[in-house]
């Protein structure tokens, strides 16, 4: 299947609405000006104790146009794709810029940090998934569950989704790049117990590419398992004791990381983390990288929404703090340079 085959509008179609929406803001006298166009579609199917319960459908569009006049800004979007659309959300954006307040560090990257070639990271594999084939293999990941136990005494649901999308992002600077995107997943939901001693938990699959999902059986399996582990929980006494962290709740811990070292809880003075690059935050242990060029990876990406490009880095080595996650608009307000984490 060719990368654009199921979308409504191809990539030059793409690029050439961002194309016409930045040629009306330069003739109505923008200073600047970024466009996003993006298109999506797709399904998903909920089954409960067997019983289909949700198919839905969906497929949206959108173009959203930021204008800068001097150092003011202004942003509108819209869904509607026609020239007379296009040029009625520029003149809204570049209203709402006239009448907002001066910011100094408002605007456009460095045209320099800009992405140019940049690598294909292989994030698009679309998904052939019939509706009958998403109801089998929803009720096989659910029907997987109970079978695991006489413990699992209810379920909450099994649901597979596939979705796929492709976006272009262009600027006044020269800046055009975009790509297809796809996400998969398989979840599960289930119950273990009876009347007052019951629990719930849960488990899932995603990925770009669904070959590399795990088997719907066995996600309905751990869910299974981790809803019966809950039963017969206690308390343990206060004290100080070594834990293993699974890894949804570890990822849980790293995205609190990651808000502290975030530019807008920086520049505001809301982060515990302000005035602690080089410093110790974490035991020697603890390294923390960021490598948005893995191939297929769900955070993958080639340039962030300023459309700067982004790079392997260190943020915590041995313990100590090596960098925070910048937006351009965050970085001018820190006086520091973007680290190509907008969006």
């Amino acid at each position: 299947m060719s990368e654009t085959a199921a979308f409504s509008y191809s990539h030059a179609a793409l690029q050439q609405l961002s194309e016409d929406v930045l040629k009306h803001a330069r003739a109505k006298g923008a200073t600047a000006c970024e466009v996003d166009v993006s298109e999506g579609f797709g399904q998903s199917v909920t089954v409960r104790c067997d019983e289909v319960e949700t198919i839905e459908f969906n497929r949206d569009k959108g173009i959203g146009i930021t204008i800068y006049s001097g150092q003011r800004k202004g942003y509108a979007s819209t869904s509607d794709f026609s020239a007379q659309a296009l040029r009625e959300t520029v003149e809204a954006a570049l209203d709402i810029a006239r009448f907002t307040a001066e910011d100094d560090c408002a605007g456009l990257a460095d045209a320099a940090l800009m992405a140019k070639d940049y690598p294909d990271l292989d994030l698009y594999h679309p998904w052939a998934l019939t509706v009958e084939e998403a109801i089998e293999t929803a009720r096989r990941c659910e029907q997987a569950a109970f079978d695991a136990s006489p413990l699992v005494s209810n379920s909450e649901g099994a649901s597979i989704s596939t979705q796929q999308a492709h976006f272009v992002s262009a600027n006044s600077l020269g800046f055009m790049g975009g790509y297809p995107t796809s996400r998969h997943y398989i979840s599960c939901s289930v119950i273990s117990g009876e009347q007052d001693a019951m629990q719930r938990d849960d488990w899932y699959t995603t990925h770009r590419d669904a070959r590399q999902l795990d088997d719907a059986a066995q996600v309905g399996r751990i869910a299974a398992e981790r809803a019966i582990a809950r039963l017969g929980g206690r308390k343990v006494k206060t004290g100080e004791f070594p834990i293993i962290l699974e890894a949804p709740l570890a990822g849980g811990l790293l995205g609190s990381l990651v808000h502290a070292a975030s530019g807008g809880a920086l520049y505001r003075k809301s982060s515990f983390l302000l005035d602690q690059l080089g410093k110790k935050i974490m035991p020697d242990f603890i390294q923390i990288a960021e490598r948005p060029h893995i191939p297929c990876g769900l955070g993958s990406a080639s340039f962030d929404s300023d459309g700067v490009a982004t790079r392997d880095r260190d943020l915590v080595s041995n313990g100590i703090l090596q960098g925070y996650f910048l937006s351009t608009y965050t970085a001018r307000k820190l006086g520091m340079q973007t680290t190509a984490n907008a969006g």
